[in-house]
């Protein structure tokens, strides 16, 4: 491009060129008048690269505030890359290079930032979209940013490529978020056992000198017992819920009732029987069956006297003692 006077006389595509009046009409007849035609001019020549220059770093230089549909009010970051191109070397030059003899893209980097953050941000907050939505609208608000700052910037610039690669929530909505992801994981109560234990394990292989050895494996011998009691404990609570409004009366059936301990005796060599406590506690009262007797049941490895059977204590126990002798 050249330039006299701060003003551009013309701009030429990349390639080689033999400057005569034919280039430069305009501006030879206005230069050389005075010289007769006859005297060269004197003029500035400034090279723009067109390149696509990639890998541009942005990113939002503090918090800011966005409305959400599922947390209300909260404050993020953002960053990302981009690409751009110059598309119009005359307005560059007029609008930022000015006369400088250099311009390069670490000149321009914070004006961009600055577009690139005010379009982001109204981009966010016209969207609409939760916090849990970003990843999954990521590629969607970056094209949509992207048009949005083509359409604005009026520095002879066109962003060819523009990405959002984090977007950073606060660190106690990320706690609160995680806090839940590990609620949900306790819906399956074997599959948070089994990631809790190769958690200890790995923690354990990774730190010989503090907690490893034999101490590790106590400890994570403790944290499965830990472990097996909260789930039986959790499983006693859903059985209770579950059982909640079917006692009888509500349609239910009640289960039966466990079956009575009954005794076969051994009365004069003769085995009798088999009877249940409260007859063997009639026949005690009468004097029928005392301690010595011998008894047996299903499971009993053998006969036994009957007062070494701890069962039937409550028999001896409801019988009088025989009254005191009479003076």
């Amino acid at each position: 491009m050249f330039v006299n006077e701060g003003e551009i006389g013309d701009v030429f595509q990349p390639g080689r060129y033999e400057l005569t009046t034919n280039n430069l009409p305009v501006l030879t007849k206005l230069k050389s008048w005075k010289y007769g035609f006859d005297s060269p001019f004197k003029c500035e020549v400034y090279f723009v690269n067109t390149k696509v220059f990639t890998a541009q770093k942005w990113g939002t230089p503090s918090n800011f505030y966005v409305r959400d549909q599922d947390f209300g009010r909260v404050t993020i970051r953002a960053f990302g890359t981009y690409s751009m191109q110059v598309t119009d070397a005359a307005k560059l030059i007029k609008k930022l290079s000015g006369t400088n003899g250099e311009y390069h893209t670490d000149d321009i980097a914070d004006e961009l930032r600055s577009i690139i953050v005010t379009n982001f941000v109204s981009t966010i907050g016209e969207s609409g979209k939760s916090l849990l939505d970003f990843a999954a609208a990521q590629s969607e608000m970056s094209k949509a940013v992207e048009q949005r700052i083509n359409t604005e910037s009026d520095y002879g610039l066109t962003f060819t490529k523009f990405l959002i690669s984090s977007i950073t929530l606060p660190e106690e909505l990320q706690k609160k978020l995680d806090e839940g992801t590990g609620m949900n994981m306790l819906g399956d109560m074997n599959k948070y056992q089994q990631m809790s234990m190769a958690d200890a394990m790995k923690a354990a292989a990774s730190n010989p000198g503090g907690g490893g050895g034999m101490e590790g494996m106590m400890g994570m011998m403790m944290m499965n017992n830990m472990m097996q009691n909260q789930q039986m404990m959790n499983q006693q609570m859903m059985n209770q819920h579950q059982g909640y409004g079917q006692q009888p009366g509500y349609g239910q059936v009640p289960p039966p009732p466990p079956p009575m301990s009954q005794y076969y005796v051994a009365v004069n060599g003769q085995q009798q029987g088999p009877f249940p406590l409260q007859t063997l506690q009639q026949m005690a009262a009468q004097g029928q069956f005392t301690q010595n007797t011998q008894v047996w049941k299903q499971g009993m490895p053998s006969w036994a006297a009957a007062g070494s059977v701890a069962e039937l204590s409550q028999v001896f126990g409801a019988v009088p003692p025989p009254p005191p002798p009479m003076a």
